[in-house]
């Protein structure tokens, strides 16, 4: 009786070592392809470029800013050039990595942001884990995105329609704390 408890705890504890090793797989990032991402890097998201669609935001911490608006402006798709800062909303951003920093997102971090007047502080980031303020985990919604979009939503991109009118996400835009206001 004690040899089949031993060998049933021997049985839970190799899946629980396996489960281990494939949730650690799925975050893990390779160093040396990393980016150096501080919150210093963002700014107001309306002085941000604007895709071509207009309804997202785009920049580029490595300054291949061509490359990152022809990505956000084609019409057919594009693999984003590392540096890639791409917005929706001033809380939250991805930037693409060095290739082989995370092959799973495709070399995206998320990451989640706390803004202010004073500027902008990271709250939340990383790859297949971070959920957004809203309770949405950020890489199950991009992950449906059609191959061609480079994990990049779009109203035709392949991914969920979002639960918020495209008035109610411009008015987020522009009320950007960390804009300057002309009105101030």
């Amino acid at each position: 009786m004690l040899a089949s408890h031993w060998k049933t705890a021997g049985k839970i504890a190799c899946s629980l070592a396996a489960a281990t090793v494939l949730i650690s797989q799925s975050h893990s990032q390779d160093a040396s392809q990393q980016l150096d991402v501080t919150a210093e890097l963002f700014d107001c998201i309306t002085q941000m470029a604007k895709s071509a669609s207009g309804s997202f935001f785009v920049d580029n911490i490595l300054g291949d800013q061509d490359a990152t608006q022809a990505a956000a402006d084609s019409e057919t798709g594009a693999s984003y050039p590392p540096g890639s800062v791409v917005s929706l909303i001033p809380t939250e951003v991805m930037v693409k990595h060095n290739p082989g920093w995370n092959p799973e997102t495709n070399d995206w971090e998320f990451i989640e942001l706390n803004v202010s007047e004073a500027g902008s502080e990271i709250n939340v980031r990383g790859t297949t884990e971070v959920v957004n303020q809203f309770g949405g985990n950020c890489f199950d919604c991009h992950k449906l995105a059609r191959p061609e979009w480079d994990l990049i939503c779009g109203s035709d991109h392949g991914c969920a329609p979002l639960p918020i009118t495209r008035e109610t996400i411009i008015g987020i835009q522009n009320s950007d704390p960390r804009c300057v206001r002309e009105d101030a």
